[in-house]
C-alpha cells in the first residue's frame, strides 16, 4: 500500500474534523463553554460522545488483539465497559444537578470539601487522563504505522498531531461533535470489518475451525481462566466508572435523564457490539495465526479486507481520536479547574482560560506522547494504569455517593491502599490475578471503611461543602448563577 496516498487521506480526513471544529467551537465565549460546551449536551451528542469512546482505542487495538490471542474472550472487553457505564448512569447520573466541573470537586464534596483530598485526587486524575491518552496514541501509532509502513515511533507522534489540533482549537464542543461523527463511522466499520473478516476465513465454520479448541468455548474461559475473565471486566468496568472524561459527560450534559438515558441507551448498544472485536480478532487469526505482536491484529485485518478510503475512516483513525479528544480534554480541565489553583492558590483569569486551556492542552498530549513513546502493549499499560491509579478513585466515589460518614482520612487510605496493593500484585502475584484490579479494589474499601470509622467525621455538611466548592468555581466561570 502507498504511504504517501495512506497519508494523504490521513490529512484529508483531520482535515474534516478541524473544518467541523471551527464550526462548532463559534460559540466558546468563557471557560465554561470550552471545557462543558456549556452543560447543555442534548441526549443525541452524549450517546454519540460516549460510544464514540468506548468503541475506541481499546476496542479498535486492545480488544480485537485479545480476540485474536484468546478467541471469544475478546468479548470481555466489552462485556466489562457496559456494566461500567450502565452502573455509571444509574447510580452517579444524579451529580449533575451539583454542576461539578472536575471529578476531583465531586470526590472533595463527598468528604466536606476537603483541600488535601481533591489536590490529591487532581493529581491521580491529571495523571490518568495522560495515561489513557497515551493509550489512545499508542493504539493509533500501531494502527498507522503497520498501514502506513513508517516507523512506530513517527506514527505515534503524527497521530497525536493530528487530534491534537482540532481539540486545541474548538474544545469539548468540537469534541463532542466529532466524537458523534466518529460514532457512525466507528458502528458501521466495525460491523463491516467483522462480515468481511468471516468471508475472508471461509465462513463461519471456517473461521471458528481455525481457533484453538479453548479460544471457542463461552468466553474463552478455558483458555485464560475463570479469574482472569472476572478482572478483565472489572478492570474495563473500574476504568469507565472512575475515568474522568466519563465523569464529563454528566457535568456537561443537559439534565439527569438526559444522561441517564444517553448512558442506559450506549450501555445496551455496546453489550451487543461486544462480540464484534472477538470476531475480529478471530478472523485475523484465521488469516495469520503467527503475527509478532497481537495488537497488531487489528491494522493487518484492516489492510487484508477493507478498501482503503474505508480502512483509514473507520479502522483505526476514528477509534483513536474519538478516545483521545475526550481524555485530552478532561485533562486539561483538571489542570485549569484544580491544579492551578492548587499551585498558585488562586483561580485563572476567567478572560483567558480560554486561551490558557489552548496551551494547556498542547503541554498535556506532549506529556502523554512521551509516554506513549515507551510502550507497545495496550491492555498490559491500560490494565495496569487502572489498578494502580484509578481503583482507589472508583472507591471513593462509591463510598462518597452512598456512605455520609466517609471522610478525608478514609478517602486518602483508600487512594494510597489501593495503589500499594496493585504494585504488589504487578510485582508478586501478577500470574494469579491476571491483573490487579480485584485486590486493588478490596484493599481501598476496606481501608476507606476502617480508617473512616477510627477517625472524626468531616466538619462541614454536604450542603456546605457544595456551597464552598460552588463559590470558587464561579470565580472561574464567570459569575454564573
Amino acid at each position: 500500500m502507498s504511504t504517501n496516498l495512506f497519508l494523504t487521506a490521513l490529512a484529508t480526513y483531520v482535515a474534516c474534523l478541524i473544518a467541523l471544529s471551527i464550526f462548532v467551537s463559534r460559540g466558546n465565549k468563557n471557560g465554561e463553554d470550552f471545557l462543558l460546551a456549556g452543560r447543555g449536551l442534548p441526549i443525541f451528542l452524549t450517546i454519540g460522545t460516549t460510544v464514540a469512546t468506548m468503541v475506541g482505542t481499546g476496542s479498535s487495538m486492545g480488544a480485537v488483539g485479545f480476540g485474536y490471542a484468546n478467541g471469544w474472550a475478546g468479548m470481555l472487553y466489552g462485556i466489562g465497559g457496559a456494566i461500567g457505564i450502565l452502573l455509571l448512569g444509574l447510580c452517579f447520573a444524579p451529580v449533575r444537578k451539583f454542576e461539578f466541573m472536575t471529578m476531583s470537586e465531586e470526590l472533595s464534596c463527598y468528604v466536606g470539601a476537603s483541600r488535601w483530598v481533591k489536590n490529591i485526587v487532581a493529581i491521580l486524575i491529571f495523571v490518568a487522563s495522560i495515561g489513557w491518552l497515551g493509550a489512545h496514541i499508542l493504539g493509533g501509532g500501531l494502527y498507522l504505522a503497520w498501514i502506513a509502513g513508517i516507523d512506530l515511533q513517527l506514527a505515534k507522534i503524527i497521530i497525536a498531531v493530528s487530534f491534537a489540533i482540532y481539540v486545541i482549537i474548538g474544545g469539548y464542543s468540537a469534541v463532542v461533535w466529532t466524537d458523534t461523527l466518529q460514532a457512525i463511522i466507528l458502528f458501521v466499520g466495525f460491523i463491516l470489518m467483522a462480515v468481511l473478516a468471516v468471508d475472508a476465513a471461509g465462513g463461519w465454520q471456517a473461521l471458528m475451525a481455525a481457533q484453538p479448541a479453548s479460544n471457542v468455548g463461552f468466553l474463552a474461559i478455558d483458555a485464560i481462566g475463570g479469574l482472569h475473565a472476572v478482572s478483565l471486566m472489572l478492570v474495563v468496568a473500574v476504568g469507565v466508572l472512575a475515568t474522568p472524561s466519563f465523569r464529563q459527560r454528566i457535568y456537561s450534559a443537559q439534565s439527569i435523564r438526559s444522561v441517564r438515558q444517553s448512558f442506559y441507551i450506549s450501555g445496551t448498544l455496546y453489550v451487543f457490539f461486544s462480540c464484534v472485536p472477538a470476531i475480529i480478532g478471530m478472523g485475523a487469526y484465521a488469516l495469520n495465526p503467527e503475527l509478532d505482536n497481537r495488537n497488531f491484529a487489528f491494522p493487518f485485518l484492516a489492510a487484508e479486507v477493507l478498501p482503503l478510503a474505508v480502512g483509514v475512516l473507520i479502522a483505526g483513525l476514528s477509534a483513536t481520536m474519538s478516545s483521545a479528544s475526550s481524555d485530552a480534554i478532561a485533562g486539561v480541565s483538571i489542570l485549569m479547574r484544580d491544579i492551578y489553583s492548587m499551585v498558585t492558590g488562586k483561580m485563572p483569569p476567567r478572560h483567558r482560560v480560554i486561551q490558557q486551556s489552548r496551551l494547556a492542552l498542547l503541554s498535556i498530549i506532549a506529556v502523554a506522547l512521551g509516554f506513549a513513546l515507551l510502550s507497545n502493549d495496550i491492555i498490559g499499560y491500560i490494565t495496569t494504569m487502572i489498578s494502580t491509579v484509578m481503583a482507589g478513585l472508583f472507591v471513593c466515589g462509591l463510598l462518597g455517593r452512598f456512605w455520609p460518614r466517609f471522610n478525608p482520612a478514609g478517602a486518602i487510605a483508600s487512594l494510597v491502599a489501593a495503589s500499594v496493593a496493585s504494585l504488589v500484585v504487578v510485582n508478586i502475584y501478577q500470574d494469579y490475578w491476571g491483573n490487579p484490579v480485584i485486590p486493588a479494589v478490596l484493599s481501598s474499601l476496606l481501608a476507606g471503611v476502617v480508617v473512616t470509622l477510627i477517625t472524626p467525621a468531616s466538619k462541614l455538611t454536604a450542603e456546605q461543602a457544595l456551597q464552598l466548592l460552588s463559590e470558587e468555581r464561579h470565580r472561574m466561570e464567570g459569575g454564573r448563577e
